[in-house]
């Protein structure tokens, strides 16, 4: 599996209700806030809704 961290760099002020909760899902529940996840079919789908909003770094 991919690890990736992902880091909320824009508000979610605006986002509609099912991007706020896809970002819920990854973890991330403040702005600058980074979390590190495994990239799953499932978590993938969740950071294409969200990828205007967040900076994804992949980890060796």
């Amino acid at each position: 599996m991919t690890k990736v961290r992902i880091t909320q760099i824009k508000s979610k002020n605006g986002a509609t209700k099912r991007q706020s909760a896809n970002l819920e899902s990854l973890g991330i529940r403040k702005l600058h806030q980074s979390v590190e996840i495994d990239l799953n079919p499932v978590n993938k789908g969740m950071l294409e809704k969200v990828l205007h909003l967040v900076k994804v770094e992949e980890l060796n």
